[in-house]
């Protein structure tokens, strides 16, 4: 296997015990976060190149929302590494019980094109944080971010412990041969189920953080103008390339009515009169993908856009109005700046469409009536939620990141990254003294030991008392 020396050589330097010292990890963090201060002009240059990314959105999701992750987690570092002691029993009480946090070993990262810094540097934050060594594989497909990365980490990174490597699809299948021990994943479904197949054949633990078409309901009590902003914003934020992004409206008809002018007038606050023109609106990140989304116009009929330029890679902010549950763009996440509106009756058939789905990555929902977003919540199943806003939620390092069901597997950000790159290891250090309290669990057995030793190991639940 062409990756095998690669992997054995990150092994020896994790099984030397190099990575575990909080230094180290402290020392190697740090040289990311200069990574990005450095290196801040050539990511936004190479995300434009890639997809023709606003500087203001590459700068807020590349470099900004990173280094809240760089610096949240030296900021816990010391504390998150600390071993957890936790509740014993009578017996165990002059012993010490305690999880300690180990690393999992070497681990393989694999990260898609659409934030081709952020999503690759905040699992490596983790990675690094848990004390991993770690293998890193960038998207070919976002060719000017995947050089940089390829070219300029080595000079930040210990290339002992760090390495990265670039490969198409056929690399990456003979990657997954080798054995890791952990395998961090985001992409695509179809591709999950590949990395998962392959993490089997070694029993490796993976995350897979996938997709999902993310509904977005809007009741008939709420701000419109405000909605569509928002909605907007969510939807057509890097030309729609976002895997949290609304990805179809669910409203009544009278709510539709209401919200196309809004939006309309929204996408021209943000981005002109010719969107095209605009430098604050993306474009569709290659040939084949631009394709695949244009072929989505069919879908119901174009109430506001719907222009498109191969050459450019560009397709207009647009709005689909009464699309059916049947027409192309239900079909499959829509990932480009397409946003189908799909009618129902009211906020119980909302949720019986939603429930009737693969469990989506984020589910949104607007009102000003309290109530109604909380029915949301608490009868839908998603990987995140987003009350009367959309991708907000993925700013906070306090909350999981993670998909459930078809859009995921785990959890990560801030704190549960480092967890997640964490096996907590079930520790018990006894006393080598007292063999007298150990003589209950000794043969010859007797009903009067059995009776001591389930009073001293049984869990009463509070509140309950005992007669005597």
């Amino acid at each position: 296997n062409p990756y095998a020396g690669l992997v054995n050589h990150l092994r020896a330097a994790w099984l030397s015990g190099k990575t575990r010292p909080m230094e180290y990890r402290v020392a190697q963090l740090e040289a990311l976060g200069r990574f990005l201060d450095e290196k801040k002009e050539d990511i936004l240059e190479a995300t434009a190149s890639d997809m023709g990314k606003p500087s203001f959105e590459a700068y807020f999701t590349e470099i900004l929302l990173c280094k809240n992750e760089i610096n949240g987690t030296l900021n816990n570092l010391s504390h998150w590494m600390k071993d957890e002691h936790v509740d014993k029993n009578l017996v165990t009480q002059l012993d010490s019980a305690f999880i300690r946090k180990d690393p999992y070993g070497v681990v393989l990262i694999i990260t898609p094109w659409n934030y081709p810094i952020h999503l690759f540097l905040v699992p490596l934050i983790g990675a690094i944080a848990a004390g991993n060594c770690v293998v890193f594989k960038p998207s070919e497909v976002a060719k000017n971010t995947e050089r940089l990365v390829a070219e300029m980490l080595s000079c930040y990174l210990d290339n002992d412990c760090f390495a990265v490597v670039t490969a198409g699809v056929q690399e990456t299948t003979r990657l997954l041969e080798n054995k890791f021990d952990y395998i961090f994943y985001t992409g695509t479904s179809s591709v999950g189920r590949i990395v998962m197949t392959a993490a089997a054949k070694h029993l490796t633990p993976v995350t897979l953080e996938l997709g999902g078409k993310n509904p977005c309901y809007v009741s008939d009590t709420c701000d419109v103008q405000n909605v569509a902003r928002r909605v907007a914003w969510g939807r057509f934020f890097n030309a729609g390339q976002t895997c949290i992004a609304p990805d179809y409206v669910l409203c009544s008809v009278e709510m539709q009515e209401k919200l196309m002018p809004a939006l309309r007038e929204a996408i021209t606050e943000f981005y002109g009169p010719n969107p095209q023109e605009s430098p604050d609106f993306g474009r569709i990140v290659g040939d084949k993908h631009f394709r695949r989304v244009r072929a989505l116009l069919c879908s119901g009929r174009v109430a506001i856009g719907g222009q498109t330029d191969e050459k450019e890679r560009y397709i207009a902010p647009t709005v689909l109005a009464d699309v059916l549950p049947s027409d192309p763009a239900m079909q499959e996440e829509i990932f480009g700046p397409i946003l189908p509106i799909v009618v129902v009756a009211n906020m119980d058939e909302a949720i019986d469409f939603i429930n009737a789905r693969p469990r989506p990555l984020a589910v949104y929902a607007f009102s000003c009536d309290s109530k109604v977003v909380n029915q949301v919540l608490e009868r839908t199943s998603s990987g995140g939620f987003c009350g009367n806003d959309t991708l907000m939620h993925v700013t906070l390092t306090s909350l999981p990141f993670g998909g459930i069901g078809n859009s995921g597997l785990g959890k990560y950000h801030g704190r549960f990254t480092f967890d997640t790159f964490t096996h907590h290891r079930g520790c018990l250090h006894r006393n080598m003294g007292l063999e007298a309290l150990n003589a209950l669990r000794y043969p010859p057995y007797s009903q009067q030991k059995l009776g001591l030793l389930a009073a001293t190991f049984e869990i009463k639940r509070k509140g309950m008392c005992t007669l005597l």
